[in-house]
Order: structure tokens, then C-alpha cells, then sequence
């Protein structure tokens, strides 16, 4: 009889907690999605309140980045350390405050200043949600249910882009957006405190003082028998960032972060793109650009429940790596496709109809966001639980950068009147680079669960 707790819930039958908490990580990304991406919703309204130019407001989106980038790295190293659970309702703490605070400012610096704090907590938050989704999931779930977890982002930011689409045509105001975000971050506060317990991954590696005494608790409610003992702990000593550079992890380390860093810049040209792109060279209204910027998600949602079956269906034959790779060129060539709707699907008089508009940014998004997906499902096989926060945090880290440097860029090239279809060429070739990143990763699964 195997005793090990990981096994127990690695090889049974997933229970009713285990889907409540893999349904609550699908929301927490949810949060993440509206929370980076109600600056895309309000940018023309900010940028017309306060006679901003496409550079500046270039800036003023990739603030809430870098504070992400900061709290992937080391929050995602406070989960590995201090526990999922903690770690988790300290970044919805810190982002309802971001979220409120944002909406009483009154200048662009200001809402800079606490969007960096929002973006600190969004990033441990993304380290913290993606190992518990896989920590809860059984072996047979994992890939499907962690590519679920990173639906949630672009679900909620469907929502949320009808909800800003209203709110600015109703209300002409952008802060009702940042204010509605931050109640709805309160909200999960409670939920996670009472519906989810501490990884039992995390506990059996770790083993704080009370360890088994959690194990079996979160064990009964999940309808198992209460183990004798933990199973013994190979670490013997604390794991830290640098650990993911030594020998065995450094190639897999720069492999994934380097696969994500790349598509993340094309993911994020588009996210953060389409309201602003939409305004500019399609003359839409500012409602209508974001509106279509809440059926891209609709399209993402689906592409990461897509690729998530796909996995279940053909895994064993493609990998999710393969899956992957195989997303991430359709989504480069979606790219392409929106850089010249002009000459592709104008309706004979120069304009292109804002249906066309919404279903080519929706379809490219489906596969951009499924290789998002796959990528979160990769990080979560290659790092072993006692990395696997920092780890995923590490790579998220350094995809913001990425979409640090893709806004920039964005910002620049339409300040300065570049073509959309040259800006379109140059922001795909990302996802086509990740591609050739991700063929070089010798393996999917990780050396230890």
C-alpha cells in the first residue's frame, strides 16, 4: 500500500476539494487577466483625460509589468518557502489595494506608482496559483487542468471587456474599472482562507512543524485514509533562485524562460494592443476597440480549454510540448493575418468591418493564449515541487519583460507612424522564435513531483 501522500492523490480519483481548488486557481488567473489588463480597457479614456501621447502611454501600461516582474522572481520564491496558501492571500491583499488606489488618482505618475504595487502582487500570485493547480490535480489531470487554471485569464478579461465596454459608454469613466477589479479581488480573499488548504506537495517536502497533522486533515476532506508518516525529506537544507542554475535544472531553467520570454512579447502585443491599434488604424470608437478587446479573451478562453483536451486526447502522441509549438506558429500567423486585415478584408472602401475586426483578433488570440496555456503546463512538469513556484515565477519574471518590451515597442513604432502590417511581422516573430526554444527542450516531465 503506498503511503506516500503525493501518490495517494497523484493516482485517485480527483475529489470535490481538489476541483474547488483547481476551479479557484481558474478565477485567481481570472483576476490576474483583469487586473493587467484594465489598463488596455481604460488607456484611450487615460490618454485622452490626460493629453497623453502613444509613447507615454506605452510607459504608463508596462508599469504594473515590472512590478510583476519583481513579484515573480522573489514572491514565487516566498511560496516555495512560506506555503501556497500564505503566499497567495498576501498578493490579493497587496492587488486590492493597487486596484483601489488606482482609482483615485489623478495623475499618470500616480496611477504608475500603484500599478507597479499591483503588478507585485499579480506576479506572485501567477508563481502560487500555477503550482497549486498542478499540487491539487491528479497525475492523469494535470495538463488539463493546469492549462484550465491559465483559461481563467482571458475568461475573466472577456468579462471584464464587456463590463469596461458598458462602463465607458454608461459612465465615461475609467476609474469605475480599477474600483470594480479591486472588490472583486476582496472577494477571493475569504474564499481562499476557508476552501483552500496548504499543498499537501508543499507540506510532504517542506514538513513545517504540524505537517502531518495538515496532511491528514486536508487528506479526510478529501476522502482518504490519514497517513503514519511523512515520507522522509531528501532536501535537508532551503532551495533559493539560484538553485534552478545549477547543474541539473540550468539548461531546462533558460530553455523555458527563454520559450516564454519570446511568445509573451507577441501575446502581449495583441492583449494590450487591440484597443489602442483598433482606435488608431481602424478609426473605431474607444467603447468598441475595448469591447473587441473582451472577445479576444472569449477567443484565448477557448484555446486554453482546447489545448487542455487536446493533451488529454493526444498527449501521448504530440506531448504538451508538441501541442504547444504547434499553437504558437498558428498564433504567429494570426498575427500577420491582423497586420494587413486592410488589404485582406476591407469592406471596398478602405475600412474593415469591426465583425472582421473582433473574429481575426478573437481566432489569433485562441492560439496565442493556447500556447500560453501549454507553456504554464510545461512549467509545471519541469520544476519539482521544491522549484516549482520559484520556477514558474522565475519564467514569468522574465516573460515580463518580454511584454515590457513588446508594449514599448508597440507605443513606439504607432508614434512614429509605422505600418501596422511591418509592426505585425516584426511582434510575430516571437512566438516563431519560442517555437525553436521550445524543440530544443529535451523533456517535459520533471525529475521529481
Amino acid at each position: 500500500m503506498n503511503t506516500d501522500p503525493r501518490q495517494i492523490l497523484a493516482n485517485a480519483p480527483m475529489s470535490a476539494l481538489q476541483v474547488l481548488v483547481v476551479a479557484l486557481t481558474i478565477g485567481l488567473n481570472g483576476l490576474d487577466g483583469f487586473d493587467v489588463l484594465a489598463i488596455s480597457y481604460s488607456a484611450n479614456s487615460i490618454a485622452k483625460e490626460w493629453g497623453l501621447n502613444d509613447a507615454v502611454l506605452g510607459f504608463v501600461q508596462t508599469m504594473e509589468l515590472f512590478g510583476m516582474v519583481i513579484g515573480s522572481i522573489v514572491l514565487g520564491g516566498v511560496a516555495d518557502r512560506f506555503g501556497r496558501r500564505r503566499t497567495t492571500l498576501g498578493c490579493l491583499c497587496v492587488m486590492a489595494l493597487g486596484m483601489t488606489m488606482v482609482s483615485s488618482a489623478h495623475s499618470w505618475q500616480v496611477l504608475s506608482a500603484w500599478r507597479v504595487l499591483t503588478g507585485l502582487g499579480i506576479g506572485g500570485l501567477l508563481a502560487s496559483t500555477n503550482a497549486l493547480a498542478a499540487e491539487f490535480s491528479s497525475a492523469r489531470r494535470r495538463d488539463m487542468n493546469v492549462s484550465l487554471m491559465a483559461m481563467g485569464y482571458p475568461f475573466v478579461a472577456f468579462l471584464g471587456g464587456l463590463a469596461a465596454a458598458w462602463v465607458l459608454s454608461e459612465y465615461h469613466n475609467w476609474r469605475f474599472i480599477f474600483g470594480g477589479g479591486a472588490i472583486v479581488t476582496a472577494i477571493f480573499i475569504p474564499l481562499v482562507y476557508f476552501f483552500v488548504p496548504e499543498s499537501v506537495s508543499w507540506l510532504c517536502r517542506k514538513q513545517p512543524a504540524g505537517a502531518l497533522q495538515s496532511v491528514n486533515a486536508t487528506l479526510k476532506r478529501m476522502g482518504h485514509e490519514p497517513v503514519e508518516q511523512l515520507p522522509v525529506n531528501p532536501a535537508g537544507r532551503e532551495y533559493k533562485l539560484m538553485d534552478l542554475f545549477n547543474s541539473t535544472y540550468i539548461r531546462t531553467t533558460v530553455l523555458v524562460a527563454a520559450a516564454y520570454f519570446l511568445h509573451i512579447g507577441t501575446f502581449y502585443f495583441l492583449l494590450k494592443g487591440t484597443p489602442r491599434l483598433g482606435h488608431v488604424f481602424f478609426d473605431y470608437a474607444i467603447s468598441d476597440a475595448a469591447g473587441a478587446l473582451g472577445w479576444a479573451n472569449l477567443g484565448g478562453a477557448i484555446g486554453g480549454v482546447l489545448i487542455g483536451l487536446l493533451a488529454v486526447v493526444f498527449g501521448k502522441k504530440l506531448g504538451i510540448k508538441g501541442l504547444t509549438i504547434l499553437f504558437l506558429l498558428l498564433g504567429a500567423l494570426g498575427i500577420n493575418y491582423f497586420g494587413n486585415l486592410h488589404a485582406l478584408a476591407d469592406d471596398g472602401q478602405g475600412k474593415v468591418m469591426l465583425t472582421q475586426f473582433i473574429m481575426t483578433v478573437a481566432i489569433t488570440n485562441l492560439f496565442l493564449n493556447g500556447g500560453v496555456s501549454g507553456l504554464y503546463s510545461i512549467m509545471a512538469k519541469v520544476f519539482p515541487t521544491h522549484l516549482r513556484a520559484v520556477g514558474t515565477g522565475f519564467t514569468i519574471g522574465m516573460g515580463r519583460l518580454g511584454s515590457i518590451l513588446a508594449v514599448s515597442l508597440t507605443g513606439i513604432f504607432v508614434n512614429n507612424q509605422l505600418p501596422l502590417p511591418t509592426i505585425a511581422l516584426i511582434m510575430s516573430v516571437g512566438s516563431v522564435l519560442s517555437c525553436i526554444t521550445l524543440w530544443m527542450l529535451d523533456s517535459d516531465t520533471a525529475v521529481e513531483q
